[in-house]
């Protein structure tokens, strides 16, 4: 039996035994495993950004506001050590644990993702991550009250959670053209907001009667559906006899010879992708321009062996994070996600606060107005998306909205807080213009740049640029929310000046991407006119 059929899912395994006698499902096999993947990846991130959102809810809570003793005998004045004047400073502290420890963990993680399979990793990670989600809410129920257990849950927390956004974008770039991948990736990539509602949701629902359960829930909805990967998730098209995307000249053989079958099931077509080859014009490529590499199972070893000079220069092998910086357009793009990613994860983890301090909202109430600003992150990944695939231009499209997201920035902490409609109106939008171009950065231009022209067609940079532009992105996203709790000592308004700043910068960064991107429109217009 070949190691290809081993890697095939139990689940998928079920599946196709159910469905031998149904033509119509080998009609359609390929759009039914894209699919698959389309909703297993999107439902696997949504679920690691629902186990984030838990802690920007429960702020709220573990310091209380008390203006007598009595409440505070009660236990109601806030949960030890958040419940003294430094809980900022110490919120500020839990935040940045977990952001720097992603940030780090990410450049690995993009590393290790090439070089093993994706069924295994993002399962293993999804599970480890549902358990130390679980372990913060554990404090509670355990009376634990040591700020360095809260510090090191979450830092494994933040290095699990590395294991999702590599891993998912990689998979949908393995099966899905570049055709409409703006719109494609712009839509796919509404789980980020989707996670964040259904984290605040779910934390808010708990917030006021046992916080713990704010954290224990998300757990376990992440471990469940991180097992559920493991039993459906698909990581290649050649595993299940499908065509991967032309997009890469690399052909994948199995590890074992293929035995001697007939039967025009799922496995005997994977062993004939030959044939595929030839049907697709692949068959002139002299073998020297082709890389025979075994698929990566779970037999694969994380860290690959020595290989010879030949496999090092082959244009099939994982590339390394210094040459990845080479590639047009992966620092430029790095660095912009520093500031927009920075001011989305301010907003993340202190906007429900911040509602609450600035309004006469409780907890449950400002956690749920919260998730307008995700609404907007929704509606402005898909403009963006769209608009990406219509013009070509993805910086130009980025600069616009971070032009337009620094007055909006400012009208809504002049005017949010002047009625409750106001608020929902300008939450939607800051959501739009702030998290578009974020969502634009991660998913379609790192796609894009992971398969970038100059790879000469290597296919297994995606998840090593993908890490290099959200890693640093990442970054960022650990300094704002530590930025917000100091600043938001002394005032609110700083912080939002600072968000500003950032969108601004992210905006120059850019700046030299866009003279390219019209400079290439200018030229294409001339051509037309010639011709």
């Amino acid at each position: 039996m070949s190691n290809n059929y081993n890697d095939i899912p139990i689940g998928i395994r079920l599946l196709q035994s159910f469905s031998r006698q149904c033509p119509r499902f080998h009609a359609r096999k390929e759009l039914c495993y894209k699919m698959s993947i389309f909703l297993l990846t999107f439902l696997a991130y949504a679920c690691y950004h629902m186990s984030r959102k838990p802690i920007s809810v429960v702020k709220s809570v573990l310091h209380g506001n008390c203006s007598n003793a009595q409440l505070h005998d009660a236990g109601n004045c806030g949960y030890a050590p958040f419940d003294g004047p430094d809980s900022k400073t110490l919120f500020g502290m839990l935040d940045s644990a977990f952001l720097f420890s992603y940030a780090i963990a990410m450049f690995a993680s993009g590393f290790i993702a090439e070089r093993v399979s994706l069924r295994y990793f993002l399962s293993m990670g999804m599970i480890m991550t549902g358990i130390f989600t679980y372990l913060f809410g554990l404090a509670r129920t355990s009376n634990i009250h040591s700020l360095s257990y809260f510090i090191i849950v979450q830092i494994f927390a933040g290095i699990f959670q590395t294991t999702g956004w590599p891993g998912v974008v990689t998979l949908v770039g393995r099966w899905f053209g570049k055709k409409k991948r703006g719109l494609i990736f712009g839509i796919w990539n509404s789980h980020t907001s989707i996670g964040n509602i259904l984290g605040t949701l779910i934390a808010a629902h708990y917030v006021e009667t046992d916080w713990a359960l704010s954290f224990v829930v998300p757990g376990i909805i992440i471990g469940a559906v991180g097992f559920l990967l493991f039993l459906f998730l698909v990581d290649q098209p050649e595993i299940v006899g499908c065509h991967p995307q032309p997009a890469s000249q690399e052909r994948r053989i199995s590890n074992e010879s293929d035995a001697d079958n007939d039967d025009d099931d799922d496995e005997e077509q994977a062993r004939r992708s030959e044939a595929f080859y030839a049907q697709s014009g692949y068959a002139d490529l002299q073998s020297d321009q082709i890389s025979y590499r075994p698929a990566p199972t779970e037999r694969t070893p994380i860290l690959a062996r020595s290989q010879t000079s030949r496999e090092h220069t082959s244009p099939g092998r994982p590339i390394g994070l210094v040459d990845a910086l080479y590639i047009p357009g992966v620092v430029e793009f790095s660095l912009c996600l520093f500031f927009t990613k920075l001011v989305s994860y301010t907003f993340m983890y202190w906007l429900p606060l911040y509602i609450q301090s600035s309004s006469t909202l409780g907890p449950q109430l400002s956690a749920d107005l919260s998730t307008l600003f995700d609404v907007g992150g929704i509606l402005g990944a898909i403009a963006a998306g769209y608009v990406s695939d219509l013009t070509g231009m993805s910086a130009t499209v980025c600069t616009v909205m971070l032009f337009f997201a620094s007055p909006i920035l400012l009208m809504y902490q002049q005017y949010g807080a002047l009625s409750v409609t106001i608020s929902v109106l300008l939450l939607i939008i800051v959501g739009i213009f702030v998290n578009g171009p974020y969502a634009l950065i991660t998913t379609s231009v790192s796609a894009e740049l992971g398969q970038h022209s100059s790879l000469e067609g290597n296919s297994n940079a995606l998840a090593t640029v993908t890490a290099i532009i959200d890693g640093t992105g990442s970054i960022g996203a650990a300094v704002g929310p530590l930025l917000a709790g100091l600043i938001s000592s002394h005032s609110w308004q700083n912080v939002f000046y600072m968000l500003i700043v950032a969108d601004i910068i992210a905006m120059i960064l850019l700046m030299r991407l866009v003279v390219k991107e019209f400079s290439t429109l200018r030229r294409s217009a001339t051509r037309i006119r010639i011709e």
